[in-house]
C-alpha cells in the first residue's frame, strides 16, 4: 500500500502540459458540439432540407458503422512504436484532414443551393458525414488513450481529464452558445444570415482556430507510460478487451443507458419548436454551467467518500429523481410559461451540472484503470482499444439517440415543409407535450438501465489498490529493460 501512496505524491506532468492537453481537446470540442445531440438532426431536418427518414436511417448505419471502426482503430494505435510514442503521431497530423472534412460537412446547403434533387443532397450528407466521423476517429483515440499514457501517477490523470474536461466546457461550449444566439438572429430577421450560413461560419472557426488546437495534443504533450516492446496484433487486442471484464461492463452500462442521450436531441427540438426560442438555452444552463466548473475542484473530496462505482450510480438515481419532478410540476407551463419553465429547467440543470461535471471524469478514468487491470494480467497495455470503447460508446450513444430522435420526429407529429424557401415546422396537436416528455422524463426512466451492469463492478476498494501498488514496482523493473529509459519527471 505504500507503494501506491508514494507513487500518488510523484507528479509527472506540469501546469503547462495540463492546460496543452485541456486546449486541445477545447479544440476538438468545438467542432464536435456542432455534430452532438440534436444540432446535427435538425442541420440535416430543418437547414439542409432532407427528410427525417432519411437522417435517421443515415446516422443509424454510420453509427453501426462506428462499432467496427473505432475498436480497428484501437487496435492499431496499440501496434504503433515511434520515437514519438504510440499515440501521438495520430495527433500531429489529423486537425489537417480533420479540419477540411468538418468545413465540408456543413458546407452541403450552400454548395447544393441550387440543388432540387433530395437525393443529390442524401448522397453528399452520407459522404461528408463519413469522412468527417472517420477522420474524427482517428484523432479521438488516441487523445483519450494519451488520458492515460500521459503518467503511470492516477492523480496525474485525474489533473490531465478534468483540465481538458474543464476547458472544453469553457471554450467548446461557445460553439452551441454563439450558434443558438446566430439562429434566434437568422429567425428573428436581426441580420440577413441564414441558418445555413451560421452552421456553416462555426463549421470553419472549427476547422482552423479548434484543430490548431487540437494539434497541441500531438506536439505539446509526452508519454510516459512504458510499452512493451512486442506489438500485439490486432487480433490479440480485440481478444485482450473482451477479456477485460472490468472493460466490458463498462461497455454493457454506457449501452444499455444509451438512450438516456435523447434528452440532448430533444432539448434541440424543445427551444427551437416548443418555446420558438433557440437562445433561452444559454440564460436556463448559466448558473448550471457555472456550478459546474466549481464541481471540478470537489471531485477530489468527493473520491474520498465515494468509489467510481458509487459515484456512478449516484449520478443514474439522481438525474432519474429530478427528472421526472421536473416533468411532473411542468406540466401546464411547459408551452406556454416560459417563466416558471426557466425557474424549473434551471433547478434541474443546476442539479445535473454537479453530476455532468463528474460525468466527464468519472468514466475515463475507470477505463484507465481497466487498462492498468489488464496489464497487471497479462503484462500488456491496451490504450487504443480500450479507449476506442470509450469514443465508440460516446458516438454510438450520439448516434443511436439522435438517429432514434429524428425517427421519432413523424411519430410525435413534427415535420418540416418548404415555405418560401425556408423550412417551417408542421405540428400535431400533441407535439408539444411528446417533446416536452422527450426531453424530460422518458430518457432518464430509460437510463436506469445503465446501473445493472455495475452491481457486478468490482474493480475498486483494496482490489485497485493492490494493482496500483504492484504496477508501480513492475513499471520501474520494466522501464530498465527497454530501449529509452524509464518515466520522465518534471
Amino acid at each position: 500500500m505504500s507503494e501506491v501512496k508514494e507513487e500518488k505524491e510523484v507528479r509527472y506532468v506540469g501546469v503547462r502540459e495540463n492546460l496543452a492537453y485541456g486546449f486541445a481537446n477545447a479544440g476538438q470540442v468545438f467542432g464536435y458540439n456542432l455534430v452532438a445531440g440534436g444540432y446535427l438532426s435538425l442541420f440535416f431536418t430543418k437547414v439542409f432540407g432532407i427528410p427525417g427518414e432519411a437522417v435517421a436511417t443515415m446516422i443509424l448505419i454510420l453509427g453501426i458503422w462506428d462499432t467496427i471502426n473505432d475498436p480497428i482503430m484501437g487496435s492499431v494505435i496499440d501496434k504503433t512504436r515511434t520515437r514519438f510514442g504510440k499515440l501521438r503521431p495520430y495527433l500531429m497530423f489529423v486537425p489537417i484532414p480533420l479540419s477540411v472534412a468538418t468545413i465540408m460537412l456543413f458546407a452541403g446547403p450552400e454548395i447544393l443551393a441550387d440543388a432540387k434533387s433530395t437525393t443529390v443532397k442524401i448522397i453528399y450528407m452520407y459522404i461528408s458525414y463519413f469522412i468527417w466521423e472517420f477522420f474524427y476517429t482517428i484523432g479521438d483515440v488516441p487523445f483519450w488513450g494519451l488520458s492515460t499514457a500521459i503518467s503511470p501517477s492516477p492523480s496525474d490523470r485525474t489533473r490531465a481529464i478534468s483540465s481538458a474536461r474543464l476547458i472544453s466546457g469553457v471554450i467548446g461550449g461557445l460553439s452551441t452558445t454563439l450558434l443558438v444566439v446566430m439562429m434566434d438572429f437568422s429567425n428573428k430577421g436581426v441580420w440577413k444570415i441564414t441558418l445555413s450560413q451560421d452552421f456553416l461560419i462555426l463549421a470553419i472557426i472549427a476547422g482552423t482556430a479548434g484543430m490548431a488546437l487540437l494539434s497541441l495534443a500531438g506536439w505539446k504533450t509526452k508519454e510516459r507510460v512504458v510499452q512493451s516492446v512486442k506489438e500485439p496484433s490486432v487480433i490479440e487486442g480485440f481478444k485482450v478487451m473482451f477479456r477485460n471484464k472490468p472493460l466490458m461492463l463498462i461497455i454493457a452500462s454506457n449501452v444499455l443507458g444509451t438512450l438516456s442521450s435523447l434528452a440532448s436531441v430533444f432539448q434541440t427540438y424543445y427551444y427551437s419548436e416548443v418555446l420558438d426560442l433557440n437562445s433561452a438555452v444559454l440564460w436556463i444552463n448559466l448558473p448550471g454551467t457555472i456550478f459546474g466548473y466549481l464541481t471540478y475542484l470537489l471531485i477530489p473530496k468527493l473520491k474520498k467518500r465515494l468509489d467510481n462505482r458509487q459515484i456512478v450510480l449516484l449520478n443514474l438515481g439522481s438525474r432519474f429523481v429530478v427528472s421526472t419532478l421536473v416533468f411532473l410540476l411542468g406540466l401546464k407551463f411547459y408551452n406556454s410559461n416560459i417563466v416558471v419553465i426557466s425557474v424549473l429547467l434551471m433547478v434541474q440543470n443546476f442539479i445535473f451540472s454537479f453530476f455532468n461535471t463528474i460525468n466527464m471524469v468519472i468514466p475515463t478514468e475507470m477505463i484507465g484503470d481497466t487498462v492498468d487491470y489488464m496489464e497487471w494480467k497479462t503484462g500488456e497495455r491496451n490504450e487504443g482499444v480500450s479507449f476506442s470503447v470509450l469514443t465508440f460508446v460516446s458516438k454510438l450513444t450520439g448516434s443511436v439517440s439522435t438517429s432514434l430522435g429524428t425517427a421519432l420526429l413523424p411519430v410525435i407529429g413534427l415535420s418540416f415543409v418548404n415555405s418560401g424557401g425556408q423550412q417551417v415546422a408542421v405540428k400535431g396537436e400533441h407535439t408539444d407535450l411528446y417533446i416536452w416528455a422527450l426531453f424530460t422524463v422518458i430518457p432518464y426512466t430509460l437510463g436506469l438501465l445503465a446501473m445493472v451492469p455495475y452491481l457486478f463492478y468490482d474493480l475498486t476498494g483494496d482490489k485497485l489498490m493492490k494493482i496500483r501498488s504492484d504496477m508501480a514496482q513492475r513499471r520501474k523493473e520494466l522501464s530498465k529493460s527497454v530501449s529509452g529509459g524509464g518515466v520522465e519527471n518534471e
